[in-house]
C-alpha cells in the first residue's frame, strides 16, 4: 500500500515537474509577479513582522523580488539553511540579499551563517513553503527530502503556513502519508486557496 503511495507521489512530481519546466521564461516571470502583487496584498503578510522565505531555483515561482521587496518594506526576512546530515532547517536573519547569501544544499541559495543570526522557529510570522505540486486541502509534495515535513511541525500554531505555486503545480489530489504535512494557504496567479 505504501509503496503504491510513494509511486503515485513520484508521478505527480514527476509530471508536475514538466508542467512547471514548461513554462518559458517570460511566462513565468509574468506569473511571479502576479503572484508576487496577490502575497503583498494578503492580509497575514501585511501584519506578519518575521517572515521566512526561500530562494526559488530552476522553474520555481521567482522569490528573489519578493525577498528584495520584503527587506525594503522593513520586514525581517529570514531564509532556510538546511542541513543535509541531520536533514532540517535552520532559518536565519538575512538583511542584505547580494551579500548574506551563497550556493548551498543543491546549489540553493542560501544564508551564510558567518555574517547572519539565527531565528528561532517559534518567532516566525509566517512561513512561504516551497513545493512541486499541490492539492486544494493544502496538502503537498515536495521533493522527496522531507525536510520541510520535519520543519513545519516546528512552527507555531498561530504561524500561517502559506505555498506559492503555478497554477500548472495544482493537482486535484495528493495522496498524504502520515508524515506529510499541509499547508494552509496557496498562492497562485490566479487565484488564493485556503484549506478546506
Amino acid at each position: 500500500m505504501m509503496e503504491d503511495v510513494k509511486a503515485r507521489k513520484s508521478q505527480i512530481r514527476r509530471s508536475a515537474f514538466v508542467r512547471r519546466d514548461a513554462l518559458s521564461k517570460d511566462e513565468r516571470s509574468k506569473k511571479s509577479t502576479a503572484i508576487m502583487e496577490r502575497l503583498f496584498d494578503f492580509a497575514n503578510f501585511l501584519e506578519a513582522r518575521i517572515v521566512l522565505f526561500y530562494m526559488s531555483y530552476g522553474s520555481e515561482v521567482d522569490t528573489e523580488p519578493m525577498v528584495r521587496k520584503a527587506l525594503e518594506l522593513e520586514k525581517i526576512v529570514a531564509l532556510p539553511l538546511v542541513d543535509a546530515k541531520q536533514r532540517e532547517i535552520v532559518p536565519f536573519k538575512i538583511d542584505n540579499l547580494d551579500s548574506d547569501i551563497r550556493p548551498g544544499y543543491r546549489e540553493i541559495r542560501e544564508p551564510i551563517p558567518e555574517r547572519c543570526k539565527q531565528v528561532p522557529v517559534q518567532y516566525l510570522n509566517l512561513a512561504i513553503i516551497p513545493g512541486v505540486a499541490f492539492d486544494e486541502r493544502g496538502g503537498r509534495i515536495g521533493h522527496g527530502m522531507g525536510v520541510y515535513d520535519r520543519f513545519i511541525p516546528k512552527l507555531d500554531i498561530t504561524t500561517r503556513k502559506v505555498a506559492l505555486a503555478f497554477e500548472c503545480q495544482i493537482v486535484p489530489q495528493i495522496p498524504m502519508e502520515p508524515h506529510d504535512r499541509y499547508t494552509d494557504i496557496i498562492i497562485t496567479e490566479k487565484r488564493i486557496i485556503y484549506k478546506i
